[in-house]
């Protein structure tokens, strides 16, 4: 009898990558209480390239010296980008802040559309933002709302960059890069703002735990997918993201969100899922989490 292993679904690799990435940032709120925002995210961005650097290698080459002034900004976004989404969900339920934070890879793709129908998915996420802003009764920490939409901005940067960084440092490299210049910034402000806090055996060893789950293993689960899945239902496939969000925040934290919450963050998971789906992506459109 001949046996024979199946390879891994593609499917399956993006959902372990979407689960890691959400029970993760989950995880890394669960810490707040004793390292504060700052120390994680710099525990999570160190940790992260360490990880990379130890895993994958990547070199010092001509390449990399050439690009300085790209890497530098690329890193620079994604630490704004990382950094701000910490201190949204210090403010605001997690998976709140992640159906706000996407607003910026969709209005991105909304932006670099030329077909009517994208700005009905635009209006579609507008109105979930609307249903959690204060004006509309929602009583959710107005900074941690603007915090969350600052964090979409500098992903909806990251993405564009990434597509520029991608030809030039492919694979790992250019995030390995990136990571290295985020933990250059966000350390000594870690160190500042947690202290002592940082040396903790336990904590030192859920920060590993966040790094992996936020970056090296959705990191590898995505470049997976991506070798087989089309571009297009991996996007889709993200949307679900902020309702794993809720789901992540609920088990772990114990947030629970009010009806209101929970149907904006489905109509933002709509929408984002909706312009996925009927949007032309070339290969420069393809983005991984950082």
């Amino acid at each position: 009898m001949n046996l024979s292993l199946k390879r891994p679904s593609p499917i399956g690799f993006l959902l372990i990558a979407i689960l890691s990435i959400q029970f993760g940032s989950a995880l890394a709120k669960s810490l707040f209480s004793e390292l504060g925002p700052w120390g994680v995210v710099a525990l999570r961005v160190t940790f992260s390239a360490l990880i990379l650097f130890a895993i994958w290698r990547p070199r010092l080459h001509a390449q990399v010296k050439s690009n300085f002034k790209l890497i530098l900004v690329y890193g620079l976004v994604m630490t704004c980008m990382n950094s701000a989404f910490y201190a949204a969900i210090d403010r605001i339920p997690l998976g709140i802040a992640i159906a706000i934070e996407f607003t910026g890879p969709l209005g991105l793709s909304v932006l670099k559309s030329q077909k009517w129908q994208d700005g009905l998915w635009a209006a579609l996420a507008a109105i979930g933002i609307s249903l959690l802003t204060p004006l509309s009764g929602a009583n959710l920490d107005p900074v941690g709302i603007l915090l969350a939409l600052f964090a979409g901005l500098c992903w909806a940067l990251y993405i564009i960059l990434a597509a520029k960084i991608g030809p030039a440092l492919p694979g790992v490299e250019g995030l390995a890069w990136g990571l290295l210049v985020g933990t250059v910034v966000l350390l000594p402000i870690g160190i500042a703002t947690a202290g002592s806090a940082l040396l903790s055996p336990r904590l030192l060893a859920t920060g590993v735990g966040v790094a992996v789950l936020s970056t090296a293993l959705p990191y590898a689960c995505e470049i997976a997918a991506l070798r087989t899945i089309p571009v297009k239902v991996f996007g889709v496939m993200l949307s679900v993201e902020p309702m794993v969000g809720v789901l992540a925040g609920f088990l772990i934290l114990g947030e629970t969100l009010s009806a209101r919450s929970l149907i904006a963050c489905l109509l933002v998971s709509i929408a984002a899922a909706g312009a996925a789906q009927f949007h032309k992506a070339s290969e420069s459109d393809t983005d991984i989490h950082p």
